[in-house]
């Protein structure tokens, strides 16, 4: 996936768990917050998903960055 891509997926990622917290501190009636709560789970995991991959993306090109080249393709 492409960096830039990566970077908004992760953004919507942390807005859409802000958004879940705040919609369970909102909630009162005990079965409303138990559905909110497994969106919750959902949402953090997928955030949790998307920062591994970053954390991925950014190990390899640092990698790439200071790789010797070899320029005369012995």
């Amino acid at each position: 996936m492409y960096l830039p891509a990566l970077a908004r997926d992760l953004y919507k990622a942390q807005k859409e768990v802000e958004q879940v917290e705040k919609k369970l501190e909102e909630t009162t009636a005990v079965t409303e917050q138990e559905r909110v709560k497994g969106e919750l789970r959902q949402a953090q995991a997928e955030l949790s998903q998307l920062r591994k991959i970053m954390e991925g993306r950014k190990e390899q090109s640092k990698k790439i960055l200071h790789e010797p080249k070899n320029r005369f393709g012995l």
